[in-house]
């Protein structure tokens, strides 16, 4: 029998790789801190694997196919991107959790969309090694990552409401497998940043650290009552990808957060956030 032990949300900002330097020395020394301790934090669940919820960002998918949400279940590699300091080749995949997943979810109306090869992208590819892979090192083991991605980098969007149902899913999914798991789901992106308009580089701090408020007290309800325009009005279009961070808490039972970082950066056109999602039911374990 599995569990989801804990979770995160975390930024994966591909200008941090690529103008490493443009924020302040104390701004970037915070945020690539935050990242060191998410690591430190997830050793110390002692996960056996972890779920990544990313998103597509019209990189791995085009107009030909825009599923609104698919999980890997097969061969990973990636990232699909060049970037600074990211390395790409094979990712270690829990094949038999993934396949559990999508058949969990033909009886509770989840019709997964599947991967059986599947090259990521940098929403996966960041937190999987700024954070897995180090925490890997202080545990001693590989740690298999399951990528699930979710429609929120273009139109047609998954609803903040499926996202969530999504998450719940997957929650009830881990605790019906036959093996004993310990499970983390990283909830990667956001919160505000503006991607290829006129306003790209503005940070929506006031609506970030609603975003981070919510996530404090585990309001789920909350988080998914955004409407989509108010969203795309107040945040950016980059912000739609507050849909992993629902998919994420709906994960994790009696879900409430803790702040370890935020920054609104400009220079890095994004408000970079990163939560530990504890749950309620683990206190008294």
């Amino acid at each position: 029998m599995g569990k989801i032990v804990g979770g995160f949300w975390m930024p994966h900002d591909p200008v941090m790789f690529v103008a490493p330097e443009a924020p302040a020395e104390a701004v970037r020394n915070k945020i690539w801190g935050a990242f060191d301790i998410c690591a430190q934090r997830l050793a110390e669940l002692e996960p056996t694997s972890v779920i990544i919820v990313g998103c597509d960002h019209f990189i791995l998918f085009g107009p030909q196919c825009l599923p609104k949400y698919v999980i890997g279940t097969g061969d990973i590699d990636g990232p699909v991107e060049s970037l600074p300091g990211l390395s790409r080749g094979p990712i270690s995949n829990h094949q038999a959790l993934a396949e559990h997943i999508v058949n969990d979810g033909e009886a509770k109306a989840i019709d997964w969309t599947v991967a059986r090869s599947f090259t990521v992208d940098h929403s996966f590819s960041i937190p999987q090694q700024m954070v897995v892979q180090p925490a890997e090192k202080i545990l001693g083991h590989t740690l298999p990552c399951i990528p699930v991605y979710l429609a929120c980098g273009v139109d047609p969007y998954i609803s903040l409401s499926r996202a969530a149902d999504l998450g719940r899913q997957i929650q009830q999914a881990v605790a019906s497998f036959d093996e004993h798991e310990r499970v983390v789901i990283i909830g990667s992106g956001g919160i505000s940043h503006w991607v290829g308009t006129a306003q790209m580089g503005q940070v929506a701090e006031d609506f970030d650290r609603e975003i981070l408020d919510l996530g404090v007290r585990g309001d789920l309800a909350g988080l998914t009552a955004y409407r989509d325009e108010e969203i795309l009005e107040r945040a950016g279009n980059g912000a739609m990808e507050i849909r992993n961070f629902a998919c994420a808490m709906a994960a994790v039972p009696e879900a409430y957060g803790e702040v370890i970082a935020y920054e609104p950066v400009p220079e890095w056109v994004t408000g970079l956030g990163f939560v530990q999602l504890h749950s309620r039911g683990s206190r008294d374990e």
